[in-house]
């Protein structure tokens, strides 16, 4: 596919390489109109904001493309295909999708000034799609897909690359065990609260699992091995490695011989990445330290991280794991609620937006995590097995990649989480079984 641009900005290269990637063929963009006439591709889109060919297909650009500054951008929803789209246009397509694409993709709303949420996140109430109601679905596969019929009705030779739909279970091991291997300051500290506050029950059953009498509350290991075993599921664990205890920071020790035989043993059967703890937020250099300490204990040179909380600012936060050698980025998804924050299911390329240029880092994007929709949604596990099987079907529709959050402690045999570990099952047998 032939693009003519009166100009080749890095943001137009970087949707083009998008478009390539994603429909699996070759899309080339020139400045030469000449060229461009004179080309005997069956089908050629013009992006600039005037007809050029009589054979082309045209879209009139947005000025987003062609700039390079981050400003405000006034938007405004219209209906298309039955969803949302925005900065309507003239040309052979009702709106620049190059545009959108971009600005939904490179999340160029946080670069804007925003409000955060109580944990100094971007809040999620501040995003388009949230407003827009479009949260809840992949646009950007909706849109591609209106976009791909365009083009074949006009070239019967294009024939993109069928991707097929993909589950990337994944897990966040914030906290290893309840009860187990804390340590005597924070395990006599956890009995003489229990005492002092009367929880009898509570203290007993702490003691029968020190007493190994009991399963520890968060222990799930051996049991999402069977299922992972039992349905071939290939997983990533993230590790939270912080050195010092904090507020947000409540591993175990990673100088526990317990904690780094786990990481240790699952590292040998499945990919593990780094949790970057909350710390290494505000002291950077944490991150390098936590990614080589992995490292070590793994036996894996470490490429793939998710920010502890899902705090991230851009583009620092994206900079800093560059800089330590992280090349893939599991946190693109709200910590507040369940949907797409990049509006696609699938990976991509992170764009610097300050620096104006497509990096290395390249960005997999969540849809659902366990603490959104039981601390923040507060959804039922019934309702959290619905919510689940939306964004499957959603996803499947699209032949896109569904990646969900799990953490250990809702997958155990805690009395707060009883129901989710067998919402996990029921999903996972009906993605894979179906």
């Amino acid at each position: 596919m032939l693009v003519y641009s009166h100009s080749i900005t890095p943001r137009i290269q970087y949707v083009i390489d998008f478009l390539t990637e994603y429909f699996g063929i070759s899309f080339k963009v020139t400045s030469n109109d000449q060229s461009y006439i004179n080309a005997s591709n069956p089908c050629k889109l013009n992006y600039s904001y005037h007809p050029v060919a009589d054979d082309e297909l045209w879209i009139h650009p947005h000025p987003l493309l062609s700039e390079s500054a981050v400003r405000h951008v006034k938007i405004e929803c219209f209906s298309f295909a039955g969803y949302k789209a925005f900065f309507k246009t003239e040309g052979h397509f009702p709106f620049d999708i190059f545009a959108a694409i971009f600005f939904l993709l490179t999340r160029y709303e946080e670069y804007l000034p925003h409000r955060y949420d109580t944990y100094g996140r971007y809040a999620h109430e501040n995003s388009l799609a949230y407003n827009e109601e479009f949260l809840h679905v992949p646009l950007i596969h909706i849109w591609l897909e209106e976009f791909r019929k365009l083009i074949a009705s006009r070239d019967t030779e294009f024939n993109t690359v069928k991707t097929q739909f993909q589950f990337v279970p994944t897990y966040d091991i914030d906290i290893a065990w309840s009860y187990k291997n804390k340590g005597f300051k924070r395990t006599a500290g956890g009995l003489l609260q229990a005492f002092v506050k009367g929880k009898w029950k509570v203290m007993t059953n702490r003691i029968q699992v020190l007493n190994d009498k009991k399963t520890d509350p968060f222990d799930c290991y051996e049991w999402l091995n069977n299922l992972h075993q039992r349905y071939q599921l290939h997983p990533i664990f993230f590790f939270l490695m912080a050195d010092k205890a904090a507020r947000f920071d409540k591993n175990i020790s990673i100088r526990n011989p317990q904690f780094q035989h786990l990481v240790k043993d699952i590292a040998k059967h499945y990919s593990v990445g780094l949790h970057p703890s909350w710390q290494s937020g505000d002291v950077h250099y944490l991150v390098r330290k936590e990614k080589q300490l992995l490292e070590t204990l793994s036996h894996h040179h470490i490429k793939s991280s998710r920010q502890h909380y899902i705090r991230f600012t851009l583009p620092a936060t994206y900079r800093r794991l560059l800089e330590t050698g992280i090349t893939n980025d599991y946190s693109m998804g709200y910590g507040s609620i369940n949907g797409f924050r990049a509006s696609i299911a699938r990976s991509f390329v992170w764009y610097d937006l300050l620096a104006e240029q497509a990096t290395s880092l390249r960005i997999h994007p969540f849809c659902f995590m366990d603490a959104n929709s039981y601390y923040e949604q507060q959804y039922t596990p019934d309702q959290a097995l619905e919510e689940l099987m939306h964004y499957y079907v959603a996803i499947k529709a699209v032949n896109g990649t569904m990646c969900t959050i799990w953490h250990n402690s809702f997958l155990g045999i805690s009395k707060e989480f009883e129901g989710w570990r067998q919402v996990y099952e029921q999903f996972v047998a009906a993605v894979l079984t179906s």
